[in-house]
């Protein structure tokens, strides 16, 4: 399952965000990248340990896991930290897998969901699309500034080359309560009928209590605590 969702809305946020941005140093991306990942990887990442870095994770950070949207397809049990990485012309990264686990000690996670939050609008660059293979086919995304992309962590993707101009995003990665995506995908699904449903139906409907025990029951049976 691959969504494009509405993390950042307003024009206001966006130029804080973007403000904030053009504080940070940069290094090279293969810095942060594994073996593999680092002979296809050609692009920037922000240093994230420094003020500047923390600031610009902290004002982030809500839009991401507070999101309704975000919560009903993923289930996050944890995140990850944060990066923001930069695009510039001529810059690329390659077909690649992430890690399945990632982070240290108690921060150790297993990579269910990655996203892309992107930052640039679209028409301040050419190329870097995001592309997400799948075994139906590859979908290239390329959203409006503020939108961010969920897809499994376990598919091969790649950020296209930059043609012009310099595209920044920032991308994460979350830890599932629900570890299979094909009951992940059937809980998002009873959740967005349970949304349409409550607004047609009283509030004391049978239908609606039946359908809040069947979600209920389904997380019971499948989420690892």
């Amino acid at each position: 399952m691959i969504l494009t969702i509405s993390a950042i809305q307003g024009e206001a946020q966006l130029h804080a965000l973007d403000e904030l941005i053009q504080g940070l140093e940069w290094r090279d991306g293969r810095e942060t990248a594994g073996k593999v990942a680092q002979t296809v990887k050609r692009n920037e990442q922000a240093m994230m340990n420094g003020s500047a870095g923390q600031t610009v994770r902290q004002f982030i950070l809500p839009y991401i896991t507070d999101n309704a949207a975000v919560r009903s397809a993923a289930r996050p049990r944890r995140f990850s930290h944060v990066m923001v990485s930069k695009t510039a012309e001529g810059g690329c990264y390659g077909p690649h897998v992430d890690n399945a686990l990632m982070g240290q000690g108690e921060g150790r996670m297993r990579s269910d969901l990655s996203f892309t939050l992107f930052i640039t609008p679209p028409d301040e660059y050419d190329g870097g699309e995001l592309i997400v293979h799948s075994a139906g086919g590859s979908q290239s995304i390329k959203p409006p500034a503020g939108h961010l992309v969920l897809y499994p962590s376990s598919s091969i993707h790649e950020v296209k080359p930059v043609t012009r101009g310099e595209r920044i995003v920032c991308v994460g990665w979350l830890e599932s309560l629900i570890a299979d995506a094909r009951q992940r995908e059937l809980l998002f699904d009873l959740e967005r009928t349970r949304t349409s449903l409550r607004a047609k139906l009283p509030a004391d409907s049978q239908d609606l209590l039946l359908l809040d025990k069947s979600i209920a029951n389904l997380l019971r049976m499948w989420a690892c605590t």
